[in-house]
């Protein structure tokens, strides 16, 4: 049997317990907007079991309708059955690259990305000269393309690279007086290169609650857009670099400040080495010390609130995917929100509905990814908030996007970054 076969093969059973029933049909934010067999976790299982059978095999087709997935977890999270569509979907991308190999697009990004010192130095170069190639939208940190780029929308609304990276701004271990806990924080790309905003929030907030922050700076790229493309073999290259590099720190906890960073060191790392023990122990160890920045906030540190100062904001919250379906936080960030003083938080209609970002997917498939934004632009104009908070750098961007198109004027922000307006509030 060929690799790509046995792939499929060895989830044969999970695939055929799948019983057909549309539940998943409910809940996909892309079946919402297509109405196709093809865009829901049912058709593509069916898909999947065609392959095994044999009467039909891996072709480019069958690449396209797999790309067109979210990985928002709403299908699994639905599933009467217990069936993990989302990682029998990625099983199947796996199987995609073994026969067909990568997108040649995704081929170029992912090389660039392998290359650590590379990519660091492209983009520095991107935050130098982005003014050139982008337009500053006036009151916001967003850009829109001065001319056009290929496989980038021209009225897409982006996020600048910062001009200096957050770990170049900071030496790599951020002390404390009497630190009572000693932490290593994982930025992952979006924050270290764009939202720089955000992690200098997270330490700021941490230095606040007396923990040390050490910011490694061999870290790379968390895998997860390699792991949900398919390349299987080069995420579990990413994950045994991070897992080797945090290591040798030894930090009571690692914190991240991302859903998707965090459930790929919780979740994701230990499954990718399920055939190398060792390794996978390894993993495991680490995972348990692992938290999203609210979680550990309000779970271990149990943060400071005597010493908050007033946020006059009107706020509502964007539950991200993998945040309120990967890590299971959502209490959290909310306790953080309610814990400010003069902050008025609004529940906005069903908060952990896919905003349509799915990392790279609102790029390839931006005309979808905007359709599916549109409903999440809704939700947050019936609210009458003024402020978005959210926990993922691409939701942030993301949702800004159908914010600005849609003639809006909400900010989008990290909650992290309100708890460190009422620290500085607080210190006025």
């Amino acid at each position: 049997m060929s690799a790509d076969k046995q792939l499929l093969a060895e989830v044969a059973d999970a695939v055929a317990n799948c019983m057909k029933c549309g539940n998943c049909m409910e809940v996909c934010p892309l079946y919402k907007e297509l109405k196709t067999e093809a865009s829901v976790a049912r058709g593509k299982i069916a898909l999947l079991e065609a392959v095994l059978s044999g009467r039909t095999d891996i072709t480019a087709g069958l690449d396209k309708r797999l790309a067109m997935c979210v990985s928002c977890k709403a299908c699994t999270a639905k599933c009467p059955c217990g069936v993990k569509a989302d990682e029998l979907i990625i099983r199947g991308r796996e199987a995609v690259v073994k026969a067909r190999g990568l997108h040649p697009v995704k081929k170029a990004a992912f090389s660039l990305l392998k290359a650590r010192a590379l990519f660091d130095f492209g983009l520095r170069l991107a935050g130098l000269f982005g003014p050139l190639a982008f337009k500053k939208l006036p009151g916001r940190l967003a850009t829109v393309a001065r001319f056009p780029m290929p496989g980038l929308d021209r009225k897409r609304i982006m996020a600048p690279v910062a001009a200096t990276p957050l770990r170049n701004q900071y030496p790599e271990v951020v002390r404390v007086d009497n630190p009572k806990l000693r932490v290593a924080f994982f930025t992952g790309c979006t924050i270290n290169y764009i939202y720089t905003d955000v992690g200098q929030a997270v330490i700021n907030v941490l230095k606040a609650n007396d923990v040390e922050v050490t910011l490694p700076a061999l870290q790379h790229c968390c895998a997860v857009p390699v792991y949900m493309s398919g390349d299987a073999e080069l995420a579990r290259a990413f994950a045994r670099h991070n897992i080797e590099t945090f290591e040798r720190y030894d930090p009571d906890y690692i914190v991240a400040a991302c859903g998707s960073c965090t459930m790929a060191w919780k979740h994701e790392y230990p499954q990718m080495f399920a055939a190398d023990p060792a390794m996978k122990a390894r993993a495991e160890k680490l995972a348990a010390r692992v938290y999203e920045i609210s979680q550990f906030l309000v779970d271990v540190a149990k943060f400071r609130r005597d010493n908050l100062g007033e946020v006059r904001a009107t706020v509502t919250m964007h539950d991200p995917c993998h945040m309120a379906r990967g890590i299971n936080v959502t209490a959290q960030p909310r306790e953080v929100l309610k814990a400010i003083p003069g902050l008025k938080f609004v529940e906005m209609k069903e908060p952990a509905r896919c905003c349509g970002a799915g990392g790279s997917f609102s790029l390839a498939h931006y005309d979808v990814a905007r359709l599916v934004n549109d409903r999440k632009v809704a939700d947050i104009a019936q609210t009458g908030a003024a402020t978005v908070a959210t926990g993922c750098g691409m939701c942030r961007m993301h949702i800004t996007d159908g914010l600005v198109q849609s003639g809006r004027s909400e900010e989008v922000v990290h909650t992290v970054q309100l708890l460190d307006r009422a620290y500085q509030a607080g210190r006025k």
